[in-house]
């Protein structure tokens, strides 16, 4: 359970929910997932839209997904908080600010590309940057409850994509493919119990109405 109790989203106005997200998109650095400590501050902890646990479904979901990852958060937590309408309010508000950025440099800063200056603003950046991106993978091991299996399973997955230069897309096949198993053979499963139940109080429901009237029968041997 969350220990943030997360408002109704019916009163998330869009928008409130476009400026939030101009906000993040205006004051990170860095992209992806050196925003998502912010978006976990002004969604989850400020203003409570979301639930904490929440907020790492979706940000599981948007990895998982193809596309920039900010848009994908932008995408789910808007559709979660106000539907359709939500998911545009919140997805323009968090690439707007990007992109009138990028244009502006484009526009009137190419020339200073090669400053000096400019060149050690940016090298100062790197290292908050690094930072931003160490804290959501802390707080998503902290609240993802390892086991020592899915310890394993995260160290094994890590040591293919780093050593064995396995496609991270082959490994979310993979996992699709036997998560998509294992929920099939659950369900059928679960039915053929249910179906076994079923057939067993059926017997059991014929075998007490055979034996009846031989009870009442017995009974009326037993008066007379």
């Amino acid at each position: 359970m969350d220990r943030i109790t997360h408002t109704d989203s019916a009163k998330v106005s869009l928008w409130k929910l476009a400026t939030v997200f101009t906000k993040i998109g205006m004051f990170t650095l860095g992209g992806g997932y050196a925003m998502i400590p912010l978006i976990d501050h002004e969604v989850v902890q400020k203003r409570r839209w979301l639930g904490s646990n929440e907020f790492y479904d979706i940000l599981s979901i948007a990895q998982s997904s193809p596309g920039l990852l900010i848009v994908n958060i932008s995408i789910f937590a808007g559709y979660r908080l106000r539907g359709r309408k939500g998911s545009v309010a919140a997805t323009i508000g968090s690439c707007l600010p990007s992109f009138l950025i990028i244009l502006a440099i484009a526009l009137f800063f190419a020339g200073y590309r090669n400053n000096i200056y400019v060149d050690k603003i940016f090298k100062g950046i790197r290292p908050v940057v690094v930072a931003l991106i160490a804290v959501p993978v802390v707080d998503m091991i902290q609240k993802s409850h390892l086991n020592i299996w899915r310890a394993l399973l995260a160290v094994a997955t890590a040591a293919a994509i780093i050593f064995l230069k396995v496609s991270p897309i082959y490994i979310l096949l993979v996992f699709f493919v036997c998560f998509f198993c294992t929920r099939y053979l659950t369900r059928r499963q679960k039915a053929k119990e249910e179906t076994s139940g079923k057939a067993t109080q059926s017997l059991n429901a014929e075998t007490s109405g055979t034996e009846s009237p031989e009870g009442s029968l017995n009974e009326k041997e037993d008066g007379v």
